[in-house]
């Protein structure tokens, strides 16, 4: 299978972003906002502190710009199989040669690729800049954080690409996105650190894929774990990539076959 046609859905979802100019800039501008929201916050927590169990104010910092700076284009389309399905399209879409979830993945990365040169970076500069954050560990730690963030995405895509199958048997998928939503925001670190969650709920949600979308990659960049502990966070994010998918098409498989598109 030729990867070609992939590239090409890609880079017409690229071209389609960048022609919307004010969307880029308002882009950049929401994440900064966020940021410094969430800084002051901590910071007034803090109450002028160092520490507060362990954690510093600059790890709380770090955490925040690195995983609201990868949310910025960590972009899945958790709409895009409903609204194939709303308007009948999805008939079409399967006929054609390529796969429905590689277009799926494409189009998302195309847009995340955008997302990354012109919102990622330029946040990340300001914050820099302007907030400061903690370097990472090491240079292995850095390369090491980086090849974790990419999994992670693997991690967030195969969540959404698991939920949107269930547009085969619901007429409307946003509240089931919205809870979804909401369990990755407070789960997964980018909004509440995991380092204050109680030792129990820790526990719990390292059985679950939402501490690999973020935080793992947070914890290697700032050399929280190493070594065998670096490992085993791969692992779990590649093993839940693995389950996740094969249950999306385990849904894929059975929904398709109920599937009924009416129209002229």
């Amino acid at each position: 299978m030729t990867i070609s046609p992939y590239l090409a859905f890609a880079k017409k979802s690229f071209l389609q972003k960048s022609a919307y100019r004010l969307d880029h800039w308002m882009g950049i501008f929401n994440t900064l906002i966020r940021l410094v929201i969430y800084v002051e916050i901590y910071k007034a927590l803090y109450g002028g502190r160092e520490a507060v169990d362990g954690i510093t104010l600059s790890m709380v910092t770090t955490n925040f710009v690195l995983s609201l700076g990868l949310e910025s284009f960590f972009v899945v389309n958790d709409y895009y199989l409903s609204s194939k399905l709303y308007d009948g399209s999805i008939a079409t879409e399967m006929l054609l040669p390529v796969s429905f979830h590689g277009r799926m993945l494409a189009d998302n990365l195309g847009i995340a690729l955008f997302k990354l040169i012109f919102h990622f970076i330029p946040a990340m500069i300001v914050a820099v800049i302007f907030i400061g954050i903690e370097r990472p560990a090491s240079a292995g730690a850095f390369g090491l954080f980086i090849l974790s963030a990419l999994l992670g995405y693997g991690v967030l895509w195969s969540i959404s690409f698991m939920f949107q199958m269930f547009s085969f048997w619901l007429m409307n998928v946003w509240a089931i996105m919205t809870i979804k939503n909401v369990f990755i925001n407070v789960l997964s670190g980018s909004m509440i650190p995991l380092w204050f969650m109680p030792e129990i709920v820790r526990k719990i949600i390292a059985f679950t894929p939402f501490e690999g979308i973020y935080f793992t990659p947070v914890q290697i960049y700032l050399g929280s774990i190493n070594g065998s502990e670096v490992v085993a966070g791969f692992i779990k994010q590649f093993i839940w990539i693995v389950c996740l998918m094969t249950c999306g098409f385990i849904l894929w498989n059975k929904g398709k076959k109920k599937l009924v598109v009416q129209g002229g």
